[in-house]
């Protein structure tokens, strides 16, 4: 009992997801290179700047590069944006701010924003389409969780099963444009586009 009160009074844990193939990009992505910096280092940055501790969750088979914060493993099988979240959830007994390793632009004002939400489950919605990949989820939310992730639900439907609270543009406009926010790396020509986004960041 002292455990559980103790890890809910620390708040939300920075939840870096790192256990899909890759397939598309050739390679496991978090080692992928961005701007000479690996991939997964981006959303990582972006947790530190938002005051958020951090892990990685990976499974026990992902090439990853060198990293100064804990890795949980997730299980082998499935491969699914559902397993790394419960590993998550389930081993820290923490409301979790999730983002995948592929997210190279998330602002560090929306990850603190989701951890400071009360609610379980938030999400943002640009544009009225979820994106769990970066979102708040909570322990209380593990039993709907198991039973999603042992049908292997689509993640969405998952998500639309639970009600969450949608951040709808409005309150997403403080953050900055949604499409450059959103933007996930999965193929080659993904990075090429991110390579562009970066260089004209440091040229600005």
């Amino acid at each position: 009992m002292g455990g559980r009160q103790k890890a809910a009074e620390e708040g939300a844990l920075g939840v870096v997801l790192a256990g899909g193939r890759g397939s598309r990009l050739g390679g496991a992505k978090p080692t992928a290179e961005l701007a000479g910096r690996p991939l997964i280092s981006y959303p990582l940055a972006a947790l530190a700047e938002a005051g958020l501790e951090a892990v990685v969750v990976a499974k026990p088979d992902t090439d990853l590069p060198p990293l100064d914060v804990d890795v949980l493993a997730e299980a082998a099988e499935p491969v699914h944006p559902l397993t790394g979240i419960v590993a998550a959830l389930r081993q820290t007994g923490r409301p979790i701010v999730v983002i995948g390793c592929d997210f190279p632009f998330v602002p560090a004002a929306l990850l603190r924003a989701l951890a400071d939400a009360p609610e379980p489950l938030v999400i943002p919605a640009p544009g009225g389409e979820a994106q769990p990949l970066v979102a708040r989820w909570t322990p209380a939310l593990l039993p709907a969780l198991d039973a999603a992730l042992d049908l292997e639900e689509p993640l969405r439907r998952t998500v639309a099963a639970l009600s969450p609270r949608l951040l709808e543009d409005a309150e997403l406009a403080p953050s900055g444009d949604p499409a450059r926010i959103f933007f996930n790396v999965n193929t080659p020509a993904d990075l090429r586009r991110a390579e562009g986004a970066v260089s004209s960041l440091d040229g600005d």
